[in-house]
């Protein structure tokens, strides 16, 4: 499991050190910059998440194919999820840049929403790069190759930082686009992401002399119809999740930039930690569809619990850094003092979720690898929405708590959606001992 989840977990790391990069590198320029930034990309997943978790079926079935040895299955789940991504980006996009005109009817600040279009629209032509690497990288956890996976994210955040000083403050002869520049640099980034992972899969292959030219590209319905049904309750799930958060800084959009600023760095810095949990929870859906497919449930029930160790004791140690180093971490990211004043707080209630965070993602991946997706969207869904958004609200606008109120209803949805996806994989886990979960066919 760590021999997995370690390279898994570098990979998430990178991906976020994206985000980290691009807003304390815009932040050198006003609080409303990073204000435009937290929206944008708010508003980019709140557009793309579902799209994209589609490819989260690949985790199951790749990872039992592979365990069972068929090969050729596994390559045509990728040409599959390569379809998909064809399919979907191109709707994807229509939809991002249809709500660029209703962008002033959640009422953002000014300052923060003039900025905001312009981003978005330059992040928009990386929307079918983004897709075809989630789907490669799919496909090389679940078959176990994820070293390679973390090597193009490492150089990725070369390019991404590189990227962002020429186009953010116009060096080398380029003009000084600021926001805009960020987004044009998140698409460069993600293009050569995308061609990374897709000569690497097809180096293993031809070294294996299992070429994917020899495998047929013509599309199954069939095949689509079963990566649907298993993809889309994950995806589900999964924009719940996102959407929630997206929801929550759209609101913090209402308040002054100083509270978006403080909101989207504390955002970020638990987004951060928590990429190690998201880590090892693709690790988890992997190790636990392998050993399914191997036909040895037993296992796969030791290794959704190791993960579920490895997980949330990471958490449980983050959560206790917050607690102690607060406003040093909101200085990594800014020297204004109202946003440190604001974000301080922030950061000690994130503490109070984090161990049951780390339960929820971790569990969530390893039921994903049994073939249980829809429990977690339903448990996400009443978590999230209708107690933890709408006392979020409450605390907020009604109390006047502010952007803290948004946080503690955050906090609270968090801490019940992992209580109850203990207990659900401590069911599944024993189902799987008891030999009661088989592959799928």
């Amino acid at each position: 499991m760590v021999s997995l989840s370690v390279p898994v977990v570098m990979t998430e790391l990178g991906w976020m050190t994206m985000s980290l990069v691009d807003t304390m590198m815009v932040g050198r320029l006003s609080a409303e910059a990073i204000g435009a930034v937290s929206i944008g990309t708010a508003v980019f997943l709140a557009a793309t998440i579902l799209g994209m978790g589609l490819s989260l079926g690949l985790d199951t079935l790749v990872s039992q194919a592979h365990g069972a040895n068929q090969w050729r299955e596994c390559q045509g789940w990728l040409v599959h999820g390569i379809h998909l991504s064809l399919l979907l980006s191109p709707l994807m996009m229509f939809v991002l840049w249809g709500s660029l005109p209703y962008l002033d009817l959640w009422g953002f600040h000014p300052d923060v929403l003039a900025l905001t279009p312009p981003y978005l629209k330059a992040v928009s032509w990386g929307i079918f790069p983004l897709m075809l690497y989630n789907t490669f990288r799919r496909y090389l956890q679940g078959i176990g190759r994820v070293k390679g996976i973390m090597m193009v994210l490492v150089t990725a955040n070369l390019v991404n930082v590189a990227s962002n000083w020429v186009l953010i403050f116009g060096k080398l002869g380029f003009p000084a686009m600021g926001v805009e520049g960020a987004g044009w640099a998140t698409c460069i980034s993600r293009l050569y992401m995308a061609l990374g992972l897709g000569v690497l899969i097809f180096r293993y292959h031809r070294r294996q002399r299992t070429p994917l030219l020899r495998v047929s590209f013509k599309p199954d319905l069939d095949r689509m119809r079963r990566l649907v049904n298993l993809g889309l309750p994950a995806s589900l799930q999964t924009t719940l999740e996102v959407g929630v958060f997206a929801a929550v800084t759209s609101l913090a959009g209402r308040l002054e930039p100083a509270a978006v600023a403080a909101h989207q760095i504390a955002l970020n810095a638990a987004g951060f930690v928590f990429m190690v949990p998201l880590g090892v929870s693709s690790a988890g859906a992997v190790r636990v569809g392998r050993e399914i497919g191997r036909g040895d449930p037993q296992r796969a029930a030791d290794s959704g619990w190791m993960a579920l160790l490895l997980g949330s004791g990471f958490m449980l140690l983050s959560g206790l850094l917050f607690v102690l180093l607060p406003e040093g971490i909101m200085r990594l990211f800014t020297v204004d003092a109202q946003v440190i004043a604001i974000g301080t707080p922030l950061l000690l209630i994130a503490a109070a979720f984090m161990f049951f965070d780390g339960i929820q993602v971790v569990a969530t991946g390893n039921l994903r690898g049994a073939a249980d997706t829809r429990t977690p969207m339903v448990v996400n869904l009443i978590g999230h929405w209708p107690f933890g958004m709408v006392l979020g609200y409450w605390l907020c606008f009604h109390l006047n708590w502010g952007v803290q109120g948004l946080w503690v209803g955050l906090s609270a949805g968090l801490i019940g959606i992992g209580a109850v996806l203990l207990g659900v994989w401590t069911r599944k886990s024993g189902e799987l001992r008891e030999g009661r979960t088989a592959p799928l066919q």
